[in-house]
This record gives structure tokens, sequence and C-alpha cells, in this order.
């Protein structure tokens, strides 16, 4: 079977137990480690893998060829996307992105959705350029001053101090104190013609043969960590992987739900047929 996630510690994490052949039952997996605004793309157009990685930003896309499990995500509290500059002070003003140029991972990216959500209520006149790039090239390019100002998730929540960068706004604790919900930031879909139970089973499974076995993954991960310090790895999974990765629950949908409604009725995604969510 066919899946695409990435390389980050979090995925590789999750799914180490079943693209080893340690889950009982289900499919061997044929892996495409591919950056987040690549699945978006690949979802949307329809021509992806039969179980991927995306954006819970890109689902009104997507949902009618794609299903959404209620397991192996990425969602959570004190997790959200932060917007960096080169400078900040004790007091950083948003104003200052007026007209700026700003980097983010994907159009499509759950870190986009929110950082729009938060710009038309604290940037006037809104920022000027939106430069999509590779996450991992954002903070060096804003660090060389090629962008003013960029829009970082995953790892890079520990590492931009040594960047020599400033944090002008955490954008997962702005959604949190504004709605009182997790933050969804990566999803876990498969096409409708699939068995979607056992999917969610197999999923499932993988988690909670990751977190019994902790060590087990751990070549795999650094494996594919991009010279990540080991110990910025694991913070990035203690993190990332939680509650909500073994089961969205009722706290997990009401946050996707009121994401996604709040974003169509800005007019940044499409207005959705929401019950496909839970089917």
């Amino acid at each position: 079977m066919k899946i695409a996630y990435s390389p980050c510690p979090n995925d590789t994490f999750v799914f180490h137990a079943w693209a080893h052949g340690l889950i009982p039952g289900a499919p061997e997996l044929d892996v495409l480690y591919a950056d987040i605004d690549i699945t978006n793309k690949l979802a949307a157009e329809g021509t992806g893998p039969d179980v991927l990685k995306i954006s819970y930003a890109a689902l009104p896309w997507v949902l009618k060829e794609y299903a959404l499990l209620p397991c192996g995500g990425a969602l959570g509290r004190g997790c959200g996307p932060l917007v960096l500059t080169q400078s900040g002070g004790t007091n950083p003003d948003p104003a200052q992105l007026s007209g700026r140029r700003v980097a983010v991972p994907s159009e499509r990216s759950t870190a986009y959705l929110l950082f729009r959500l938060w710009a038309e209520q604290n940037v006037p006149g809104g920022v000027g350029e939106i430069v999509v790039m590779p996450f991992h090239e954002i903070m060096p390019a804003v660090r060389d001053g090629q962008i003013d100002a960029g829009l970082v998730i995953h790892e890079a929540r520990f590492t931009y101090p040594s960047y020599g960068l400033a944090l002008l706004k955490d954008l997962g604790s702005w959604w949190e104190e504004d709605t009182n919900l997790p933050i969804p930031l990566g999803a876990i879909v498969a096409r409708r013609s699939m068995d979607l139970e056992a999917l969610a089973g197999w999923a499932r499974a993988s988690v909670e043969y990751a977190w019994a076995h902790p060590e087990a993954s751990r070549d795999y991960v650094m494996q594919h960590a991009q010279e990540m310090d080991p110990q910025v790895a694991q913070a990035h999974i203690d993190l990332y992987v939680n509650e909500f990765t073994a089961n969205l629950g009722d706290d997990g949908y009401g946050a996707v739900l009121t994401l996604l409604q709040r974003a169509a009725e800005a007019g940044i995604v499409p207005q959705m047929d929401y019950a496909a969510l839970l089917k």
C-alpha cells in the first residue's frame, strides 16, 4: 500500500512499526517521504497515494476523494506555528509586517491558515508578498534578510534562537486563548474506496507500538531527521505525538470544525460538507 508522510520525527515515530512490518495483518507500506506542501498538492490533484499526511487546512479540497482518519495525525496544545523576525523586543508589534515579505511552508498549510486569520485582525493593511518555501529554508532566509518574516513549524519551535531570530507571535497560543481548543496541524487521510476502519486500526496500533517501544524507532527517526540533534528530535516527538494522535475525540473534531468554519467564513477555504469529516 502506498503512503506519504514527512521525514519529520513525529511521522517517522508514529509509522515506524507499520513501515517495518510490526503490525499484525497490516499491508506492507511503500513510503513516499515528502514535505507537506507536496502531499497537499498530491491529495488535491487526486494523484496521491492511498494514505497521506496533509494539512488540516487542505481538507476542504480533498474530502470528496479522501476521508479523515481519527488517528495518526498531529493536533495538540502548545505546538502551534510561530511568526519569526530578525528583531523583536519585549513587546513586538504585528504592524511591522504591514506590506512586508513573509515566507510560509505551504499556501494550504494549517500554519498559513492560522496566520491569515490572525493577520486579518492584527496587521493593518495586510502583509505584502507571500513566499512559499520548504520549511527548513525559512529560518535561514529570515536570518539572511532575504525575507522580512517567516512562518515556521515543527522543530523550529526549539531551534529558532540558534538562528538569532525573535518571536513575533505564537499562533498556537493565540488560537488556544481564542477558542480553548487544541491546534489542528497535520491530518491522516485515506481514499474513501478503502477499508477505513481497518486503516485506522493499523495506524492506531502503530502509534501504540511506538509508545510501548520508544527505543525501537530511534534509528529510523534519526535516519530521516535531517541531521537534527537527538534531543531536539525527542522534544519534537514529545510535543506532536499525544492523546490526539491515538484518537481525535470530541475536542479534536471540534477544533477541526472550528478552524475550517472560521476559514470558510473569512473566504480563505471553500464551504464544505462538514458531515464529511465524520464519515
